[in-house]
């Protein structure tokens, strides 16, 4: 254990002398009031430490302490359904010890000591383990089975194990090496933030992450084990995005990072999540999730902890087999963190200010998802798919941040302020959003919804960048000039943009739609366009078919429950034929 002094402070950076024994990413107690920080640098005996605490009153002398390990989470029993700052400190157990304001140096261990879980072996004794094997389950949550693993580096045979009530500390097996070496297992295990989780390989991610939000799934998918980035300027709906993607996605485990966000916007997902039923189980959403708020008035240094808390927690879940969502909401908060720490470190800014390591780091974070199997015997799959938000200023996007972030992540949501404007949600722009899981996910679309579906969604496109190009045209001479059939496109390309990509977030129906809903929507817009188009080389008169009565009830599709939508969708295609026919009569009288 290395102990010095305090020779400088800088904000948020401290450095210290006679550290000479330290290794870089200690973790250090700083000053007498043991506040929580992390080395960063070292010269000689010199360390630089970013403290994750409001460091004011701090001055030079004070002791500094190493702890000689790195900054580890603790991973076990008790982590779904808690809210954690950015270093993994349980913000509702440090607000029952000090109230509503977050005391400087307060030590809380992050999962609690006196709860006990009841423990059920999946060996034997006398049986061979490896790395990643189950020894044993725990019921977390009414959802959640909590797989206790064989920690990374232990391999052996399992000499005792019982079933019983055990708090996170307690034995609840052991393991002897070949050597002799005997290892006591508990329920939880740590593990250092920075070092991603091992796995045995990394397979190709071919199956989609559904969302149930339309423009996403439909037009812009992204993969299970897959990473998206969602820029956008203020006001564009980042986090109720993110919010909706926390509520909908299909993983069996959320973890939420607040960066650097209003507390406001935390305080609302405090309050949502609980009230919120899972659709598949029925159960409350916090049930499935952890939270981890590191808000805009926290110490700027723990954002940058907060993000890898987060990613190894979700790590921990996709080691079990689980499919995990990780929402990071936002990555540019954690960035400005990364330029001030760079700043006061004196190094030699990059462009904007941001470090010139700034892309690496970011690569770090994204590379860290996957579609994996497992350590262990079993071969166990289990996914992290990460979506972080970026919030570029005056959403300008050709900022470091966001340029980093798109050289990495496959998927783009581009959100729109004019869109947001004009009052269109989700504001995701579908000329310049892409997505490169496409061409992988065609097969599982095609095959497990409808054999059409990739068919279906390039005419949606092809659609709306016809209707871009006419817009112009539109612009400059008028609608009048437009042919009968250039028309029916801009009508055709209306349909899809109010009636199936603007999708109501806070509607009971329409804030979730199933694949084989968003597959019908996608064939009645396009069935109205071709019986259009059939109508119209029949002379039928354009007026008469963009007036048609059924548009209306085409257009309200999207609230009809999913229980009568088989019936709704077969009536409404009737009417369709049925007042075509009409308009063709009308025309022949």
């Amino acid at each position: 254990m290395s102990r010095g002094t305090i020779k400088k402070v800088a904000g948020p950076l401290v450095i210290a002398e006679g550290m000479r024994d330290a290794n870089m990413y200690d973790v250090v107690r700083v000053s007498d009031r043991r506040l929580i920080g992390e080395i960063i640098e070292i010269h000689g005996g010199e360390a630089s430490i970013q403290v994750y605490e409001e460091t004011s009153g701090l001055g030079p002398g004070e002791p500094v302490e190493s702890t000689g390990y790195p900054m580890s989470v603790e991973l076990g029993p008790g982590l779904i359904g808690s809210i954690y700052d950015g270093i993994q400190r349980p913000l509702d157990e440090i607000m029952k010890q000090t109230g509503n304001n977050l005391k400087r140096g307060i030590e809380v261990p992050s999962l609690k000591r006196d709860k006990k879980w009841h423990f059920k072996p999946a060996v034997e004794t006398g049986e061979e383990v490896v790395a990643g094997d189950v020894i044993g389950t725990v019921q977390e949550t009414e959802i959640v089975l909590h797989k206790i693993m064989v920690p990374d580096g232990i391999t052996g045979k399992i000499t005792w194990i019982r079933e019983g009530e055990y708090t996170v500390t307690d034995t609840a097996a052991t393991v002897t090496e070949a050597d002799g070496t005997e290892y006591k297992l508990s329920l939880v295990q740590k593990w250092p933030v920075r070092k991603g989780r091992p796995y045995k390989e990394k397979l190709s991610p071919n199956m989609p992450l559904i969302t149930g939000q339309r423009v996403i799934d439909t037009l812009f998918p992204i993969a299970r084990g897959g990473v998206a980035a969602v820029p956008g300027p203020f006001g564009s709906g980042k986090t109720v995005v993110q919010h909706q993607l926390a509520k909908w996605a299909e993983a069996d485990i959320v973890v939420y990072i607040g960066c650097g966000e209003r507390g406001n916007e935390m305080t609302d997902v405090l309050n949502e999540f609980p009230e919120l039923k899972d659709p598949k189980t029925g159960y409350s959403l916090m049930k499935r999730t952890v939270l981890i708020a590191n808000t805009s008035d926290m110490p700027v240094a723990a954002r940058e902890a907060s993000i890898y808390t987060g990613i190894t927690i979700a790590e921990y879940f996709r080691d079990m087999g689980y499919s995990v969502a990780l929402m990071a909401d936002s990555t540019s908060r954690w960035a400005e963190a990364l330029r001030e720490m760079s700043g006061r470190l004196e190094e030699m800014p990059g462009e904007e200010g941001y470090p010139a390591y700034l892309g690496s780091r970011l690569a770090q974070f994204y590379e860290r998802a996957g579609y994996v199997v497992s350590l262990g015997k079993e071969g166990r799959k289990g996914a992290l798919s990460v979506i972080g938000a970026v919030s570029p200023p005056g959403g300008d996007i050709s900022e470091p941040v966001s340029q980093a972030t798109l050289r990495i992540v496959k998927v783009f949501w581009s959100l729109d302020a004019t869109l947001a404007y004009r009052r269109h949600f989700p504001a995701i722009n579908w000329l310049t959003s892409y997505s490169l899981y496409v061409d992988s996910m065609a097969e599982w679309f095609n095959s497990k919804v409808s054999d059409d579906w990739m068919d279906l969604r390039a005419r949606l496109l092809r659609l709306l960048h016809d209707e871009s190009e006419l817009e112009e045209i539109v612009k400059l001479v008028g609608m009048d000039a437009l042919s009968p059939s250039d028309r029916l496109k801009l009508e055709a390309a209306r349909s899809i943009r109010e009636d199936f990509l603007h999708q109501d977030a806070f509607h009971e129906t329409d804030t979730y739609t199933p694949l084989e809903k968003q597959y019908l929507m996608m064939h009645l817009v396009l069935d109205y366009y071709d019986a259009a188009v059939a109508a119209l080389e029949k002379k039928a008169a354009i007026d008469d078919l963009v007036k048609l009565p059924v548009r209306e009830r085409i257009g309200r599709f999207k609230y009809v429950p999913v229980d009568r939508m088989k019936e709704e969708y077969d009536d409404i295609l009737k009417k369709l034929s049925d007042e075509i026919k009409e308009t063709m009569q009308k025309e022949d009288l």
